[in-house]
């Protein structure tokens, strides 16, 4: 029998861009006395950025895994990329957190990333500290930093203690305690938050507030901060080391550790994969119960519930253990762990048994709203080019690769031009192929305006295949995604012809009549038929008289594309939602540029000396209003933007995209292509 698996924290550091996540990673390791120096982001010294790509950029591209102890907890530290570019990373990261560190930059504030990342740690109930970096910088904030987050991200703060020195290298932190100067001020604050989520509490403060004892509202402060209701707030800088201590003792007091149910049956999420030297998969997994050893056979499934289950079996093993992963036999519960020998794993599989509520395709962020053609600068590395990109997909999901064999080319989706930037690097140094871009262009959607029907009978003109196919589409909405239904009798005909068309029905959604992906609508089948299976005489197979899935395959895009030119599509663009703070004497120059890039702002607002502005942007167009801002707004300006949902493209010409398929929209080409890819005949 084992014995009860040890409290562990696996414990998220996110943040925006620079403000310090990967230092306060490095400061956190040191003061637990895993590494004797403290590695330096500039100097390409950390523990946690170790690709190439990272070091000489000065930024998170990969999230990281290290681990030190609190006591007897074992924390597995994961640094995520800040950049939102990378923000699949961070996804990921998410499902496997017990707790995380938000760090927002003193002299910065909130920024757009920072919103983004707390609103979902919230919809989540990641219990969340957040740790104000970089008090010792000049022009760092304390009051209007606090005033910024409970304005932009969430009122439910609780200041921890007090600044002095700030702005300068005598920075310091000084925590609240029961018997502290400042407490008895704190306490009331503290009273007050805490009873709006407590109807016990807030009995107890309206009857008699001073009743409240500070060891009673400390003990409050940890369950609300565990349930994700409040957000206990720490100053400090992660380059002197001041007030990462006492984030310390918050971490021990107000997040949650897990031991899980070693004896269970196995439950674990794959969260990241990496190629080894030897170009073997190794998959980073969170086991939730159960205990994974090695040459344990287990069952791995992606796309929910009910989706594919593959198996692998499992030939090494490590844990984290104070700083780095060391081989062991065993991952237990509640443990981060490296698994090799699962070849066919992916990223987002559920390894065993799925846990309640959480699916492998959970998506917590926004998919990319770009794409771009990638060529090799060498045609003779088109194969090994497109080999590359499956692989970095393997270790990125939402790098989408589309590949053209019309045009033999590779199209892969991408949150911005830095990560494109990354791509190619990574490509280069890791793969050693040069490859260019062509401009990167907006992903849209084509969405079902009405209902449409088509059909085709087997025998009769124009159908040239063994196979009787309706369909009929209808609108769904949005996030219904597509469902496919039977308007027939399901013993009418083999399964597998039914299987073929819903398949095909699938995959044709791909590219609507404008080329985009149709992601909502119903499609119900209304007519089925089919040629029985025909033999001679002697016993062979007459495939000429006899109807096969393939049949149903090619004829189903044809059926399904006149259904759709009947009900109608409309193509939607990705709309970002705008926050734009200009000085007041701006916003005069702004607003035509607003227009005239299809932004719709909605009433500006004052807020001082400056004006804020709020409203939706058509995607494509916001890296112009990123460039136009500085000389509008005399560089004063600050821009927060973020995905937010589609609307119909308006005024113009309607985008359309190349189709890789074989073009049901026009019969004669698509039959001449299928005769060419089956070698038959079209009867």
């Amino acid at each position: 029998m084992h014995s009860a698996a040890p409290h562990t924290l696996n414990l998220g550091v996110l943040a925006h861009i620079d403000a310090g996540k990967t230092s306060l990673t490095e400061r956190l390791l040191h003061a637990a006395g895993v590494i004797d120096e403290v590695g330096r982001v500039d100097d390409g010294t950390t523990r946690t950025d170790t690709l190439a790509l990272e070091r000489q950029r000065g930024i998170t591209i990969k999230s990281a895994v290290v681990s030190f102890s609190i006591g007897g907890t074992a924390v597995n530290l994961i640094d995520t990329p800040g950049h939102p570019d990378f923000i699949a990373e961070v996804e990921r990261v998410l499902s496997v957190l017990d707790g995380a560190v938000l760090v927002v930059s003193a002299v910065e504030g909130v920024q757009a990333q920072t919103r983004v990342l707390l609103r979902t740690l919230r919809r989540l109930r990641i219990p969340t500290l957040i740790f104000v970096n970089k008090a010792d910088r000049r022009g760092a904030r304390c009051e209007g930093v606090l005033r910024h987050i409970a304005e932009r991200l969430t009122p439910d703060i609780v200041p921890m203690g007090t600044v002095s020195g700030l702005g300068t290298r005598e920075a310091a932190f000084t925590p609240y305690t029961g018997g502290s100067a400042g407490a008895g001020g704190f306490t009331a604050r503290l009273a007050e938050l805490l009873a709006g989520h407590d109807d016990a509490l807030l009995s107890a403060y309206v009857d008699d507030a001073a009743s409240l004892s500070y060891d009673r509202l400390r003990a409050e402060l940890a369950r609300q901060t565990r349930s994700a209701l409040v957000h206990p707030v720490f100053f400090g800088s992660a380059v002197t080391g001041v007030g990462v201590r006492e984030l310390i003792d918050g971490i021990r007091e107000f997040l949650p550790s897990s031991a899980g149910d070693a004896e269970g049956p196995v439950s674990g999420s794959v969260f990241k994969v990496e190629r080894g030297a030897a170009g073997e998969k190794i998959a980073y997994v969170r086991v939730f119960t159960g205990t994974v050893r090695t040459r344990d056979r287990l069952e791995l499934r992606s796309g929910g519930d009910g989706g594919v289950v593959r198996e692998g079996k499992v030939t090494a093993v490590s844990v984290f253990d104070q700083g780095s992963d060391v081989r062991r036999q065993e991952v237990r519960a509640g443990r981060i762990g490296k698994l090799w020998g699962l070849g066919d794993v992916r990223i987002g599989d559920v390894l065993g048994v799925p846990r309640e509520g959480v699916g492998p395709s959970s998506r917590f962020f926004a998919p990319p709203t770009l794409e771009t053609v990638v060529t090799p600068l060498r045609p003779a590395d088109r194969g090994a080019l497109h080999l590359a990109l499956t692989q970095l997909a393997e270790q990125d999901p939402l790098i989408d690769l589309r590949q053209d064999d019309i045009r033999q080319e590779v199209s892969v989706s991408l949150y911005g031009e830095v990560q494109k930037e990354v791509v190619q690097a990574t490509l280069a140094e890791d793969f050693g192929l040069d490859v260019s871009f062509r401009e990167t262009t907006t992903i849209c959607v084509e969405r079902v305006a009405g209902t449409g029907s088509a059909f085709e009978i087997i025998d009769k003109d124009p159908n040239p295949f063994l196979a009787t196919v309706g369909l009929r589409v209808a609108p769904a909405p949005v996030g219904a995604g597509v469902e496919f239904r039977l308007g027939v009798e399901l013993g009418s005909m083999p399964y597998a012809f039914f299987r073929a068309v819903e398949e095909t029905v699938g995959e044709t959604l791909h590219q609507g009549l404008h080329g985009w992906r149709i992601p909502d609508c119903t499609v119900t089948m209304t007519h089925a038929g089919y040629w029985p299976r025909q033999s001679h005489a002697h016993g062979t197979f007459d495939k000429s008289m006899s109807s096969t899935a393939g049949d149903f395959r090619n004829l189903t895009p044809l059926v399904l594309m006149d259904a759709l030119r009947e009900a109608g599509t409309v193509v939607h663009e990705p709309m970002h939602r705008f926050r734009l703070d200009v000085p007041a004497d701006t916003v005069g120059a702004v607003l035509p540029v607003l227009a005239r890039l299809r932004a719709v702002p909605h009433s500006p607002t004052a807020d001082g000396a400056s004006y804020r502005l709020e409203g939706d942007i058509p995607a494509q167009q916001v890296h112009a209003l990123e460039q136009l801002l500085p000389g509008l707004t005399r560089g004063e300006g600050e821009l927060e933007s973020a995905f937010d949902h589609y609307e119909p493209v308006r005024g113009g010409t309607v985008p359309r995209r190349a189709r890789t398929d074989h073009d049901p929209l026009h019969r004669k080409d698509y039959l001449l292509r299928v005769v060419r890819r089956t070698g038959s005949a079209a009867r």
